[in-house]
This record gives C-alpha cells, structure tokens and sequence, in this order.
C-alpha cells in the first residue's frame, strides 16, 4: 500500500504557476518547497486548504514586486486519491477506427445536433421578404447574399470552428463555458469549492505559463472584483432563460411552419386548421418526449440525412430549372446593393435573415459526447452543402417567381414528391424541436448542479448513456408554453420575430464567454481575440437591433417569458447564497469540539451517524443543536456535505472525500460527497452508506500507513481560530453553554465495552499504527452493523426585520416557496423514515 501511494504521488502533476513577491520568491530559494517537505503533508488527515492561508497569499500578491514563479503544489491525501485514475482513463484515447461506430456516431450527431439549423430553409426567406417586399431581381441576390454570409460566419467559424472546442470535457452550452471560467478563477459567488477538487482527474486544464501573463492579469481581475462576479453571473442567468425562451419557440416556429405547406398542396386550408394540427402534433411531441429520449433516438439520424439530401436535392433541381443566376449572391457587393436600395426595409429584415442560423448554439449545447471533429466534419461535408443549396434553389425559384414570396419552400418543390417531402419536412420539425427541448433538459441540469436553478426530479432515461435525460416539469412548461404562442400569434411572421430575438440573447452571452475564456484559458494572441470578439458582437448588435425593432409584433411575450425566467434563477441564486454564509457564519470551531472531549459531553450510543448539512468546512451548527437535543450521540460521527463540482462526470474512486475532525478518540470525520453535473445521484440509501464506509475505512487504512512513516504525534490539520462561547437554546426553552460538557457529572466507564476500545485520550500519542489501525476498523464495522441514522439540516432563512422591502419579498416569500417545492440532494435517496431526522433552524440574515 506504501508502494502504490508513492506511485500515485510520482504521477501526480508537480508543477504550478503563481504570483509572488520577491521577497517571499528569495525565501523559497533559499528553504526549498520539494520532495520532503511535499510528503511530510500527507497522513496527518486529508487537508482541506485553509481559508487563513488562501487570505494570506491573496494579501501578499498585492503587497510588493510580483514574479510568475513555478511552484510545487502541497500534496494531500485527496491529490493520492484523485491521481490513482488519472492514467487509466487515457486509453480510450488509442481506439481502432470502426467504420460502423463512424456510421453510427456520424448519423447520431445529425440527430441530436443539426436538428433546429437543418429547417431554416422552411421559414428565412418568408419573413425576410414580409419585411422587405421583392422589387427585382437584385433584391432576392441581396437577400440571397446576407444568408450565405450569415450562414457562413455564425454557425461555421463561429460555433463550429471556435465555440466547440470551448466544451467542458465534452458539455456544451451557456452553463458549460460558466463552469469552464469558474475552475479557472474564483468567481463563483457561492465560495464553497474546496481546493482539492482542482486535483480531481476531470480538471484537465491548461496552467498558466510565464510568457502568457496576461491570463493570470484577467484572473487576478476577475477574481478582486465583486461587480465582475455579477456580472458573470447575470450575464449566464441571462443567456440561459433566453436559451430556455429559443426552447419555446423552436417548436411553434418549426411545427407551425411545416404544416403551413398544406397551403401549397390544398389551397383552400385556413389557417386555423394550420394551428389545430400544429397543437395536435406539438401534444404528440410532448407526450412521448420521455420515449423518445431513449427509444425512438436511434431512428432520427437516418430521418435527418434523408431531410438534408431532399433539401440539397430540390436546391439542385431548381437550379437546373431557372438557371444558375442564383450563384452570383456569392459575391458580397450584393449585400452593399440590397441595403442602398432601401436602407431602413433592409435593417428590418435582417432579424429574419438570422433565422437561417438559428440552431447553432444548440450544435454546442447538444455536443454532449460526440467527438468535435465529428461534429465539425459533418457540418462541413454534409449540412451546410445541402443548406446552401437548398437557399440557392428557393432564391433562383423567387428570380423566376417573384409574386410567390410566401411559402418558398413548398412552392419550390417539384409536384411529383410534393406530398412525401412535406411529411418528411414535418418529421424534420419534430425532430429539430426535440432537439431543443433535449438541449434544455441538458442546460438545466447543469443549472441546478451549480446552484443556479431550483432542484428538478430528473429522470434519466437510458441505462448505457448518462447524458439522455427527461425532466417532467420541464417538459409540460414548454407544451403549454408553445401552445400559447401558437395561439396568441398564429402566424409565423410574428412566431419569427420572437425567435430571433431569443437566439440573438444567447449567441451574444456566448460570445462575450467565448472571450473570457480565450484570454483566461486558451491564453491566445490578443489579435485573434479582438478580431473574434470585435467581428461577431458588432454583428450580433446590430442584428439584435433589428430584432427588437419587432417586439410589438411577437417579441413582447418572449421577453415576459424571459424575465420571469430570469427572476426565478436570480432569487434562487440569491437565496442560497445568503443561506450559505449563514450556516458557515454559525459553524462550531474545533476548540470547542476539543473542550467537550471525546465523548462530547454526552453518551456515545453504538451506530453511525451521519450529519448532513451544505458546509463544506468545520462542524455545522445543528450538531450543536443535536448535542443539547438528544440524550446520546452515535459512536461515528461523518459530517457529510452532498456538492455539485463543476465538471461533467466525477469518477467513483474520486467520490468522497474525508478529513479527521479532532484527534482519533472523537471518532468524528468529514466526507464531502462530489457529484458532477451528468452524475446520476438517485442512489439508494443503502449503496450510498456502502460506498462511503469503503471511502471511510481505505482512508484510515492510508493514513495509518503514511503515519507509521512519519515520527510525530497525530496532528490535526483542520484548525480554526478559536470563536467566542457558544449559548445553545434547547427545545425545551433552557440554555446550555458548549464549553463544559453538557453531563459534566457523568465518567465514561473503564470497563471494557466495544465504543471505548478506540477512544485513546485526546493528548496521547499512538505509537502501534498497525495495531490501532485493526482497532478502528472492526470499530467502524461494529458500527456499520449497528445501523446509520441520517440527520438532516433544514435550515431555514427570512430576512431581517429592518431589511429593505424587495429583500424580504424575495426571501421570505418567493425563495421560500421555491426551496419548499423543489427537490434537496439528500431527499434524491430513498432514506426510510425511520432512519431519518430532520431539524429546522431559522437564521435571519
């Protein structure tokens, strides 16, 4: 065991870069920070970093001359753990090629990716020319011109080429470049991640190097200001309830415009017939979402490719019928023509001209595990080839036809296959609002995981792919939420107008990300940002100005729908923040712990007791509260913390974490359980305690060894400051004091009995590492069998009596009911009732 541990340390990265003064750079040269004093860390308990100690170093890098130096980082008992996986995770990287996994992944990706871009062709040139009515022939080649360049720039380098590889270990979407920033620099605004996790075998991130100090400027700045963090945080709270909004309106847009080519086959269909069956066919998509995550999938890519090459193959027909006219659009003095004919009609058509590129932030949002060469590849040969075509066919069909400017699509379909390609188009419709309504699922999941969303139940739907989720609510909010916009609009030019809007919000958040993260992490030159950030956010500015140039006409109910959105994840956000820095504010100090002693001033009953509360670190107030409640105390004490860290999937072995609370005689632990933001954390209750006694007795066994190598007595490596003394009002209205012990007349009894075995007093040292090692596990098996009890902190938080009107609107009503109505981490499993106690403590903040 010795062995394999110094192995995890030699594979564990060694290098790190910080900022230092020059003083405390000369101090390191002259004592060294290597090899021993490194390993003379580890064994004495797993070390969360200390706060004091993170304060220290932030005072000192802005006291004095600063050098980038590079640094060995402290290695712990968390860095032994989280490296053992590090290797054995790289050989998927050395697969052979499969030609049917390349087949079967290139039709998947078309599916779940292409969806919502593939059926532009059914609605751009409709809403352009309903802004801008066709005079000539010069203004089709205009409008012509401004899709393919935007079809070019937005989808192709914007997201295909740059915006991929922003993915978080494969996750796309607005939350995924948050997280990706948030790893990177300390800019969450809920502190509760522990340096640890920055070991874990998911971060796989780029340090800063010497000749690149700009990233660690932007850190720096990042990290100081406070009105940064905010704005951070809005900016993706933002961009996530617009992303939520383009989730609505894709199925009313795409649905309402499929079945609107009945208009071409029967001329004499109403629209009112147009909207029956769009409601029809909307409650049908809904109602076996949950099926069709997992069951229906795998025969949508085949659908797809047959949508692609209809469009491709009616764009070539066409262009064969009225000429190739249609191809000197390429040249973009047509764009300079079409708005010098009619400036201000042009302006106003241009949030139509963007609908052409609608589905692109759902190409990153829907990334999820598909390779992005994959990705890139088939956009490449395959979706934009037969999108060019497609609008080159329809604007050729307006230069011969220019009277027919509603319904281009179907009216330039030969009548021969009329019928089978406005069913496969109405396939394709459904398919592309499944898409967004999976890139939902997968945004609000990863919004709840970081704290931004209230907690959902989340089922997931496949037992092979973690990735393939349904979330109920969810779901029935977005049908009647597109049933509403279907009915109150009923025509797409209105439908349009709001769904330009809702893809401008999102493309422009994630631009402004995409930024951040090319300056912080990527570290890349400052020309290729500037021309990045510059090119696309003035592009997006002014189409978005022309998209709210409509809001009378649709966009006003897009923008209601937005913001409640938004004021929902806003007061959640708020909330929990605040019921955070209350419970860390009221923590116990381990100098308290000490002065109870290690029966804690009360009787210690056989059993394991497990504490569950949000704090990362130090001992929760409600214990205290147990303490003054409860005439005994469990023998094992584990306070556990349920978290969601920042990154997609946190490997088994790398789950928990755990720390010695005071010295071994206390029998008290703290384990933080890590789910990433696609784990499935519907465990049951009796694996969870499983796993974590395994977690629990492989860390006794590892710092036995590490201290059998060490010559000193057993240091606590958690210290606190001491805080003033704790008054704890009991039930039953009488006051207790925490620093005597609350039965000071009771002696813990000499005689042998199995919980007094292990309880060594506190100052003694233990010298028989191996015996004292065989002790505490048989202690913790003793224990096991005895039985866990869950008790649960249910804090509760109002807002002060002198505090300002809109706070106490928010907090004591709007996020109380929020946090009554969704889910706790800890309530995902089937904990039966009798093993469960649950206590409320109100904190005014």
């Amino acid at each position: 065991m010795a062995s394999s541990a110094a192995s995890g340390m030699r594979k564990a990265p060694s290098l790190e870069w910080r900022w230092v003064s020059t003083e405390e750079d000369d101090e390191e040269d002259r004592g060294g920070r290597g090899g021993d004093a490194a390993v003379g860390a580890v064994g004495r308990g797993g070390s969360f970093e200390s706060e004091d100690e993170e304060d220290a170093e932030d005072e000192d890098e802005r006291e004095g001359k600063k050098r980038l130096i590079r640094t060995v980082p402290s290695v712990d008992w968390f860095d032994v753990e989280g490296n053992e996986v590090s290797v054995g995770q790289q050989v998927e990287d050395t697969e052979e090629f499969d030609f049917g996994r390349t087949m079967f992944l290139a039709l998947q990706t078309l599916a779940v990716v292409f969806g919502d871009i593939g059926i532009g062709p059914l609605y751009t040139f409709d809403v352009m020319f309903n802004k801008y009515p066709i005079q000539g022939e010069e203004d089709v080649l205009g409008a012509l011109s401004l899709v393919l360049y935007t079809l070019i720039l937005m989808p192709l380098v914007k997201y295909v080429l740059v915006v991929l590889w922003a993915n978080d270990d494969g996750e796309g979407g607005i939350f995924a470049l948050y997280s990706l920033i948030c790893r990177n620099a300390k800019v969450s605004l809920i502190p509760n991640q522990v340096h640890s996790e920055k070991r874990m075998s998911s971060f796989r991130l780029k340090l800063p190097t010497p000749e690149l100090e700009r990233s660690i400027k932007v850190k720096e700045k990042l990290e100081s200001s406070l009105l940064l963090k905010k704005l951070l945080l809005g900016l993706v709270l933002f961009g996530t309830s617009m992303f939520i909004s383009n989730g609505v309106i894709t199925p009313a847009m795409s649905v309402l415009s499929a079945v609107s080519g009945l208009k071409v086959g029967i001329r004499n269909t109403s629209q009112d017939v147009v909207v029956m069956i769009s409601v029809a066919l909307l409650v049908i998509l809904f109602s076996v979402q949950r099926y069709a995550t997992s069951k229906v999938g795998f025969a949508l890519g085949p659908s797809l490719l047959v949508w692609f090459c209809c469009l491709g193959g009616i764009g070539i027909y066409n262009l064969s019928l009225f000429g190739p006219t249609a191809f000197m659009a390429f040249n973009p003095l047509y764009i300079i023509y079409y708005f010098g004919r009619n400036p201000f009609q042009a302006w106003l058509s241009l949030g139509g001209c963007l609908l052409c590129a609608t589905g692109s932030e759902a190409i990153f949002s829907n990334l999820c595990h598909f390779p992005v060469r994959y990705v890139q590849y088939m956009f490449m040969l395959l979706v934009l080839p037969c999108l060019v075509l497609a609008y080159l066919g329809q604007a050729a069909f307006l230069i011969a036809n220019p009277k027919s400017s509603e319904q281009v699509f179907f009216s330039s379909i030969p009548i021969g296959v009329f019928w089978p390609v406005f069913l496969v188009a109405n396939l394709a419709a459904l398919i592309a609002s499944r898409t967004m309504t999976v890139a939902i699922f997968q945004c609000l999941k990863q919004s709840i995981a970081l704290g931004c969303f209230p907690r959902l139940k989340i089922v997931h739907t496949s037992r092979k792919f973690m990735a393939k989720i349904y979330i109920p609510v969810v779901n029935w909010l977005l049908l009647v939420s597109c049933l509403g916009f279907i009915v109150l609009f009923r025509s797409i030019y209105d439908v349009g107008n709001a769904y330009a809007i809702a893809e401008l919000g999102v493309m422009i958040m994630a631009t402004v990300y995409v930024t951040i993260i090319m300056l912080l992490i990527w570290e890349s030159n400052i020309v290729k940002v500037l021309s990045f950030v510059i090119t696309f956010l003035f592009l997006e500015l002014i189409f978005f100005s022309s998209a709210l140039s409509s809001v009378g006409d649709g966009g006003w109910a897009l923008l209601i729908f937005a913001s409640v959105l938004f004021m929902i994840m806003f007061i959640w956000n708020y909330g929990s923040k605040l019921k955070y820095d209350s419970e860390v504010k009221q923590k116990l100090s381990k100098d308290l712990m000490r002065k109870l002693g290690p029966n804690l001033g009360t009787i210690r009953a056989p059993g394991l007791g497990l504490v569950c509360s949000d704090i990362v670190k130090g001992v929760p107030a409600i214990f205290g509260h147990f303490l003054t409640s409860l005439p005994a105390i469990h023998s094992i004490i584990v306070f556990v913390c349920i978290r969601n860290v920042p990154v997609p999937v946190v490997p088994q072995s790398e789950r928990f974490l755990f720390q010695r609370v005071c010295s071994r005689g206390y029998h008290m632990f703290r384990c933080i359980a890590r789910y990433g933001y696609k784990d499935k954390k519907q465990e049951h209750h009796s694996v969870f305690e499983r796993l974590l006694i395994e977690g629990l007795e492989k860390f006794i066994q590892r710092e036995a060894v590490e201290l059998s190598l060490q010559s000193e007595d057993d240091v606590d490596s958690d210290e606190e400051p001491p805080t003033p003394v704790k008054i704890i009002t009991a039930p039953n209205g009488s006051l207790y004091s925490l620093d005597v012990p609350l039965l000071a007349d009771y002696t813990p009894s000499t005689e042998v009995i199995p919980e007094a075995i292990c309880s060594t007093p506190q100052h003694d040292p233990v010298l028989d590492y191996a015996q004292n090692l065989e002790l505490e596990l048989a202690f913790i098996k003793q224990s096991k069998q005895s039985g866990a009890v869950y008790l649960i902190d249910s804090p509760i938080i109002k807002a002060r009596k002198d505090s300002w009107f809109f706070k106490k609107l928010m907090i004591n009503y709007f996020f109380a009911f929020l946090r009554n109505n969704c889910r706790r981490a800890i309530m995902l499993m089937s904990i039966p009732h009798s093993n469960m106690m649950q206590v409320r403590m109100t904190s005014y903040v």
